[in-house]
């Protein structure tokens, strides 16, 4: 595993596709602070950290509402004037989706990035 946030994501996909209701992935700051993302949006439900061993995972709630997910890579540098340019690549909709951002201020939508005004790098698109 080089990539734990694609590997997460990958998870989540699959799980959701074949109808599961929860799926068990690493813990990392770095994907607690997406999913807290996601589920602030209801794409997921509830998770808590559970310890295995000597390694912490993350048991998530799967909602049923992702039509699809996935790692944007690279992860581009995006600044207030192009989030549109991203928007439109991997978002269906401007209502209709998100994309996580990971900016100065932590990790948020792309909504929240425009309207406090700044840029960042490119994670996730959610819809």
């Amino acid at each position: 595993m080089v990539d734990l946030l694609a590997d997460t994501i990958n998870k989540i996909k699959v799980y959701e596709s074949k109808g599961m209701y929860e799926c068990d992935v690493p813990s990392t700051k770095l994907i607690r602070s997406v999913l807290e993302t996601m589920k602030a949006h209801d794409y997921v439900g509830n998770y808590e950290e559970v310890k295995e061993g000597k390694f912490k995972k993350i048991r998530i709630q799967l909602s049923k509402k992702i039509n699809d997910v996935g790692v944007i890579k690279p992860r581009y540098p995006v600044t207030l004037g192009t989030f549109q340019k991203f928007e439109e690549r991997y978002i269906p909709s401007v209502h209709f989706g998100i994309l996580i951002v990971s900016t100065s201020q932590g990790i948020m939508t792309n909504r929240d990035a425009k309207a406090k005004r700044i840029g960042g790098r490119l994670l996730v698109y959610v819809y």
